[in-house]
């Protein structure tokens, strides 16, 4: 039996881990020699297995044998490399059979980071981009259930329209931008309107990610005299404590330029998802919104152009993934059971080993009140649908 039953469940965040030539093996020839390989462990039972799997390119038949004989428990065993499925496409097919979700957005882990990097030269980033998508492609390319994602850097028009095109053409399923201000406009900028109508038209929805700035805070604010605190990982590369009260900032001041600047006025078919960047801030988003076009329009024109409210807008074209830790039930009565969407994060171990129980913990609520069947069937189906149409 698989682990999600009894409805249509859509997944709006997954992941491949990508192995260290998951790039190289995919540049284009003239800028393969220059390409990075994907940082991975170097020390350990992980750097040890893929070791091996770079030749074998997945884990060995005696680890499949034991991770499909988890059935239905698969979401709560080995995360990461590890995983079922983790960088194998034979494999993640066989996950997909366990966990019962009908289809499911695959995002990369550690390339985005590579293309969208400011510090890198803007060559560097839409070559890693370009052969980051034709191994997401690829990746996906013998299981309709696997959505892929592609990524598109903003910084220069032209090359954006260009790579939109090859994303197009590859059948990959969203576009992933960086949620920052990119070649120094405002995602509402006049110059990105062709991105976004193309988008609009091919029935493309753009996503932001985690990832898609920087996770962490600057030093200064980690700077208390004391030592400063190691990740969730007991790392120094991923989030603690302290960046989390602003992870979401950056997509939040995005969405909401986007909405203020009219892009959705613009592209009305255009759709968008925020994924793995939480959702406890929505409600507050939709209704500060609100009330700064109600009160800057008396002084700015293109608010006063607005046709429908920023929550009217952003629930009809935009959905949001809670944390598996927040409230959905609560948030749902906040706002709108039109904005969110379920999501695994499989094989991350942010996801959690229970996602459902816990989601339901929260959903359980709204029975009370007669809204708990539409509430599950947006969450975990119709809005997904919804903001995906070529599904």
């Amino acid at each position: 039996m698989a682990y999600a039953t009894g409805r249509t469940y859509h997944d709006a965040d997954s992941h491949i881990m990508e192995l260290p030539d998951f790039l190289i093996d995919h540049a284009d020839p003239e800028t393969r020699d220059r390409m990075p390989k994907i940082p991975v462990p170097s020390v350990g039972l992980v750097a040890n297995l893929l070791d091996d799997a770079a030749d074998r390119g997945g884990h060995s038949a005696d680890a499949v044998a034991e991770l499909v004989g988890m059935g239905d428990r698969l979401i709560a065993g080995p995360k990461g490399y590890l995983a079922l499925g983790a960088f194998n496409r034979d494999e993640r097919s066989q996950a997909l059979d366990l966990l019962g979700f009908q289809q499911q957005l695959v995002f990369a882990t550690f390339s985005a980071g590579l293309a969208f990097a400011e510090d890198r030269t803007i060559d560097e980033r839409y070559a890693a981009t370009s052969a980051h998508n034709r191994a997401m492609a690829e990746f996906c390319s013998t299981d309709d259930r696997l959505l892929g994602v592609g990524l598109l850097p903003l910084d220069v028009t032209a090359l954006a329209v260009g790579e939109l095109e090859r994303i197009i053409e590859l059948g990959l399923r969203a576009v992933w931008v960086p949620h920052r201000p990119c070649g120094g406009r405002s995602p509402g900028h006049t110059d990105l309107d062709p991105i976004w109508a193309r988008m609009a038209d091919a029935g493309l929805p753009f996503v932001l990610h985690v990832g898609g700035s920087p996770l962490q805070l600057t030093s200064a604010w980690m700077n208390t005299g004391r030592p400063v605190p190691t990740d969730w990982l007991g790392g120094g590369e991923n989030v603690r404590g302290k960046d989390m009260t602003s992870l979401h900032q950056a997509a939040e001041t995005f969405i909401s330029t986007m909405v203020l600047d009219g892009v959705f006025e613009r592209h009305r078919a255009l759709r968008g998802g925020v994924i793995e960047l939480g959702a406890g801030w929505v409600p507050q988003m939709l209704t500060r919104l609100d009330w700064v076009v109600e009160i800057w329009r008396k002084s700015e024109p293109e608010l006063a152009a607005l046709t429908r409210t920023p929550s009217e807008q952003l629930i009809e074209q935009v959905a949001f993934t809670p944390f598996v830790y927040e409230d959905v039930g609560t948030l749902i009565q906040q706002s709108d059971e039109r904005l969110y969407l379920f999501s695994s994060d499989y094989p991350h171990n942010e996801g959690g080993r229970q996602p459902l129980a816990r989601f339901e913990s929260s959903l359980d609520a709204l029975d009370a009140i007669g809204l708990g069947a539409s509430a599950r069937q947006h969450f975990y189906c119709d809005n997904f649908a919804r903001l995906f149409p070529m599904v």
